[in-house]
């Protein structure tokens, strides 16, 4: 038998009705205990990859080549052959964790589950094992409530414990530590590290370059669907020949110019006022005053699940705080105030193309296509995106036509909820390079989530960090 649990030859992902070759004829393999970091920007084809061989491909996409997956051989065009693996031999955290959760069933549920109906365990062993592994990475207090009850990270974190709870030998991760703050990014780290130490082979897609080099393993990069570099983490993070590859790692934003201080502040856009906020008898934050001007964008920075969303959305009118007082600019629409959500597959209807809910946003408000087609240009948006469905495009891509959609609107005020977590670091600094540049133009302010200081650091004015309780 061979040594490697994963063996991709020649594979490729084709769009049915056009026939153009979306991923063109990768080969990799990932042995037992192994890892290969799969690396590119948003939309090269990494996921496709993963879909492809998971057997999990959208309709109106083919695959082509040979796959063997624990000793057993495929042919990558039966994606219904590849079904028995799911959850015994492979298993695959999907890019948006809310979409690989039951809306309906609470935490401890989720994970219990898995170790009952795929790993064989009765109902108390299951139930107990459940709660060893929330424990393990500090989610026992969000046992008993539902997924829209936790944050992003901690979504992440309970899709990965359902996912590797059945003890498959492959581990398909697809960005496992998008929108997770340094000490979440270090623990989904070490459950990595120990999957690995149990025998497990381990394929990661990421735009998070601090992951591949702490994973090292083998790295492989994407561009427009193939593979256009691979080879070890070590040497190829230090010294990569393409021209591409070493345009991604400059683009870290350890490396980006500080944003100029506002020489004249504008108006005050919104206002809060020793604010304090709890749910049940969990305080999440208290005493916090701020005012945004307009032109100016203001970070929050923190924990996962210390508060940042939940700011954001006081400031917006979306809940109420249980202490002080928000204050919005007067004679602005509702319209001026505006959200990027931290999972843009939440933002968007699931069953209509993104070509009908840009169209009805368009209709709603008067506005005309001419409107919206310089502003895809300009995040890099194809046209033949549009008449995809949301899952049928990648997470960044989602994201970015979220952030056109918002702009649409000229808000005076946007609540950016980690709005580039999920793009690779060279689209991550042009979306945010043109959220800054269509702000300035038009005056807007900008509330900045985000579990990354270094990009804080960049490009706000001022910061705001909240401290878990």
């Amino acid at each position: 038998m061979s040594e490697f649990l994963l063996d991709v030859s020649d594979l490729r992902v084709f769009d049915a009705a056009s026939g153009k070759a979306i991923v063109d004829g990768v080969s990799l393999r990932v042995a037992s205990g192994g890892v290969l970091t799969l690396l590119g920007e948003s939309g090269s084809g990494k996921s496709l990859l993963a879909q492809a061989i998971m057997g999990t491909l959208a309709g109106g996409l083919r695959a082509e080549g040979a796959l063997t997956i624990d000793g057993q051989h495929f042919d990558a065009a039966d994606q219904h052959a590849r079904q028995r693996l799911w959850g015994r031999a492979v298993a695959l955290l999907p890019q948006e964790p809310w979409l690989a959760l039951d809306p309906t069933m609470r935490v401890l549920n989720q994970v219990a589950e898995t170790h009952e109906l795929v790993a064989g365990k009765s109902a108390g062993q299951a139930r107990q094992a459940a709660l060893r592994d929330l424990q393990q990475l500090g989610l026992q207090d969000a046992a008993h409530l539902y997924p829209h009850q936790i944050s992003g990270g901690m979504a992440q974190r309970v899709a990965f414990l359902a996912t590797h709870a059945a003890g498959a030998r492959l581990l398909i991760v697809d960005e496992p530590t998008k929108g997770l703050d340094s000490g979440k990014r270090g623990e989904m780290l070490s459950m990595l590290r120990a999957a690995q130490a149990d025998g497990m082979a381990v394929l990661c897609i990421t735009h998070d370059v601090w992951l591949a080099r702490a994973l090292g393993g083998e790295v492989a990069v994407m561009f427009e669907g193939a593979v256009i570099e691979q080879g070890r983490a070590g040497q190829l993070l230090a010294q990569p020949a393409h021209a591409y590859v070493r345009a991604l790692l400059a683009a870290d934003p350890a490396a980006w110019p500080l944003r100029p201080a506002l020489r004249t502040p504008g108006e005050v856009v919104a206002r809060v006022d020793n604010v304090g906020k709890s749910f049940g008898k969990h305080c999440l934050f208290s005493g916090i005053s701020l005012e945004l001007r307009r032109g100016e964008m203001v970070a929050i920075t923190g924990e996962s699940g210390a508060g940042k969303t939940t700011f954001g959305n006081l400031l917006l009118g979306l809940l109420r705080p249980d202490a002080g007082t928000v204050t919005r600019a007067a004679g602005l629409p509702r319209t001026a105030f505006q959200k990027l959500y931290q999972d843009p597959a939440a933002a968007f209807a699931p069953t209509l193309t993104l070509r009908t809910a840009l169209a009805d946003v368009l209709a709603l408000h008067g506005l005309q296509w001419a409107a919206l087609a310089p502003l895809l240009a300009r995040l890099r948006l194809g046209e033949h995106l549009l008449d995809r469905l949301p899952s049928q495009v990648s997470g960044g891509e989602l994201q970015r036509f979220a952030l056109a959609r918002v702009l649409l609107l000229k808000p005076a005020l946007i609540f950016a909820d980690e709005p580039t977590s999920r793009l690779d670091p060279i689209t991550q600094q042009e979306t945010l390079n043109l959220l800054l540049e269509v702000a300035g133009d038009s005056g807007c302010a900008v509330l900045l989530v985000t579990h990354d200081c270094e990009i804080a650091r960049a490009v706000a004015q001022r910061r705001i960090e909240l401290q878990s309780r």
